[in-house]
């Protein structure tokens, strides 16, 4: 059974069954009992901070609530939904011992994750996803230049043609030639320009060390953008007001799911080789075997 479980890491449960001449459902026990047996001796004392994020199994937004222990990048837990009483689910199953040890919960700015881990992690340190409040952002510019390619289709429809990554993309990483034109850009008094502008200032908050200048610098780049006349940068603008206390927590515990993003790849991995799951729980099941790092019943025999 072991032999099977191990196999089942590597290929999906239907090849390794035919691979093995066996039947779907002894492999998939085989993984089962695996996973139990992994989550009971598993040791997780060193869970200190965790990420949270949504993931869609497949078309049609099933979601699943993927829980990660950031430094050990591991799995600790799937859920199917996104709604807050699939990670209030969670809590309940880790406990409130384990929960205390947690100092640091880095999630994206999705209201049912946040009250949730308010209410369930009373003293870890909350922290709105860096990540993903810069593609929040992106969007916000990209929107800014979708709305002024309209308004100037009739008189200069060849102005903004294929610019978008020139706005989106850091400027260390832009061709000479998107340098040479967005340099172009610059000049006309364009409000993708402004919306760049406003974008390229915002990435200074990141290197704050001091809590307070960081504040002071939300203060001023807040003002910025509300005078901006630009509509998306003052709904972005607005929403980084009603979400400040979490997003300067970044100060103070710097985390961010960058390693979530790499393992709901290797996610998607696992979901792609199988070509989908019929139920959420089962895809819950074999995340964990491939993605949590557990531990393996030992072999009886040794092989030289």
């Amino acid at each position: 059974m072991i032999l099977l479980a191990t196999w089942a890491k590597l290929l999906s449960v239907k090849v390794a069954a035919a691979l093995f001449q066996m039947r779907w459902s002894t492999v998939a026990a085989a993984v089962k009992q695996a996973v139990e047996y992994g989550l009971v001796h598993r040791d997780d004392r060193d869970v200190i901070f965790l990420g949270i994020d949504e993931f869609s199994r497949q078309k049609g937004h099933l979601y699943h609530t993927q829980v990660y222990d950031l430094l050990g990048r591991r799995l600790l837990w799937s859920g199917e939904g996104r709604e807050g009483d699939v990670l209030r689910a969670f809590f309940a199953q880790w406990g409130p011992e384990r929960t205390g040890r947690i100092l640091g919960i880095c999630c994206d700015i999705w209201a049912p994750y946040a009250d949730v881990i308010r209410e369930c992690a009373l003293h870890a340190i909350l922290v709105f996803d860096k990540f993903h409040v810069i593609r929040h952002l992106l969007e916000t510019v990209n929107k800014v230049r979708k709305q002024e390619t309209r308004e100037r289709k009739a008189t200069n429809p060849e102005l903004l043609r294929d610019s978008k990554y020139l706005w989106l993309k850091n400027p260390w990483n832009l061709t000479p030639r998107q340098k040479e034109r967005l340099g172009r850009l610059e000049k006309p008094n364009l409000k993708i320009n402004r919306a760049y502008l406003l974008k390229e200032s915002f990435r200074r908050f990141w290197d704050y060390q001091s809590k307070g200048w960081a504040k002071r610098f939300l203060t001023k780049w807040f003002w910025w953008a509300t005078h901006s006349r630009l509509k998306p940068l003052r709904d972005f603008a607005w929403m980084l007001r009603r979400h400040e206390k979490n997003v300067l927590s970044y100060i103070d515990l710097p985390i961010d799911n960058g390693a979530v993003e790499a393992m709901n790849n290797n996610a998607k991995a696992v979901s792609h080789r199988a070509h989908g799951f019929r139920t959420g729980k089962w895809f819950s099941t074999i995340l964990l075997h491939c993605l949590g790092d557990l531990p393996m019943p030992t072999f009886v025999h040794k092989f030289s």
